[in-house]
């Protein structure tokens, strides 16, 4: 069931996407956990190149995991993976299925994501029923090394441009995660800065005292 705005704005703060190829010997739902421990207030299923049957299995095992911490979990993509689990929402770039279908397809009381990198396509997505918009990628990315770069401006433009909140996306860390401060956003989201971490805990930790300090 989608939560009303405000406790949607909260949960965008430190939004955690995970990426099976950065966990090593250790498991995703292990990695997980330990992100949310860490202070991660949403969690993306991210994942590529496996089955249907596959990416169902392992949203459902993840989906447990949130469900007892409370925390929204987002499929990045598959609407059929996120009906099937249960999942809280979908997430879908500009390349995607439309965020229109994607909202008759899941319904209103799920949440709907939108990648977007200029204002157009912000707009767009809100009036298509998106509930979020991800923009980026903010700074280079080793996630998406072919991802075109959004500026500030852009950023502070698409934020000033729409009701809905907005996360950054894209390449942030620590030492650069000040210079988002004042751009309007309701949060960050993180990949590696989080999962391909040693400590994910930790370094979730450090990130959600971060971007608690330039928001509010």
């Amino acid at each position: 069931m989608k939560s009303d705005r405000k406790s949607l704005k909260s949960s965008l703060l430190l939004y955690g996407i995970t990426d099976s190829s950065m966990v090593g010997n250790r498991t995703l739902k292990a990695m997980v956990e330990e992100a949310i421990l860490g202070g991660a207030t949403m969690i993306q299923l991210r994942e590529k190149n496996i089955s249907l049957d596959e990416y169902i299995s392992i949203a459902r095992e993840i989906k447990e995991l949130t469900d007892k911490y409370n925390i929204p979990l987002i499929i990045n993509d598959q609407v059929e993976v996120a009906l099937a689990c249960g999942a809280a929402g979908v997430h879908v770039g500009q390349s995607d299925m439309d965020a229109s279908i994607v909202r008759a397809k899941i319904g209103p009381n799920k949440i709907l994501g939108v990648s977007a990198k200029t204002v157009k396509e912000a707009v767009l997505a809100e009036k298509a029923g998106a509930d979020y918009l991800g923009v980026g990628a903010v700074f280079p990315t080793s996630t998406k090394r072919d991802a075109v770069l959004v500026s500030l401006e852009t950023l502070k433009n698409i934020c000033n441009s729409v009701s809905i909140p907005v996360v950054a996306i894209g390449g942030i860390n620590e030492e650069n995660i000040i210079k988002l401060k004042s751009s309007g956003i309701a949060g960050i989201s993180v990949v590696s800065a989080i999962f391909a971490q040693e400590d994910a805990k930790k370094a979730a930790e450090r990130l959600r005292k971060e971007i608690e300090r330039i928001i509010r």
